[in-house]
């Protein structure tokens, strides 16, 4: 069996969070703006070699948006490929335990909080509004 130029390729490990709170609009879920992308996006961010899934989805919503936030669920997986090396991104609902003030970052200069459907509209990504959708319909 033959390997393609990327069938060798290290799988991208990732993970991430989907950020809820409630408001008095309603619930509302935490969309991040990267720069080097110019896109709207789920928190979420590459694991350190030996760190957990878990951990990597905490601290990548941490450096991303400054919140403290608890695991909940398991959220869902998404899987496309980059620069044609394969990405997974295993997420989980989060709720918000400690919400600072937004600092924009070096990764990331603006967090907004929309309500699910607007989020929906607002994400750059088709297999993020497909995991959103997903978890909305349980």
């Amino acid at each position: 069996m033959a390997i393609s130029e990327y069938g060798d390729a290290d799988v991208i490990e990732a993970a991430g969070g989907l950020v809820l709170r409630q408001s008095p609009q309603g619930r509302e879920i935490a969309l991040v703006h990267r720069i080097k992308h110019n896109d709207w996006t789920l928190p979420k961010g590459k694991l350190h070699p030996g760190e957990r899934w878990q951990e990597a989805a905490l601290r990548e919503v941490w450096e991303e948006t400054g919140l403290g936030v608890r695991l909940e669920s398991f959220a869902g997986s998404a899987a496309y490929t980059v620069e044609g090396a394969p990405k997974v991104v295993l997420f989980w609902e989060m709720s918000v335990t400690e919400d600072r003030s937004f600092s924009p970052n070096r990764e990331v200069d603006r967090l907004l909080w929309l309500p699910p459907s607007e989020a929906l509209d607002k994400l750059d990504y088709e297999v993020e509004r497909d995991l959103l959708r997903k978890f909305l319909s349980r």
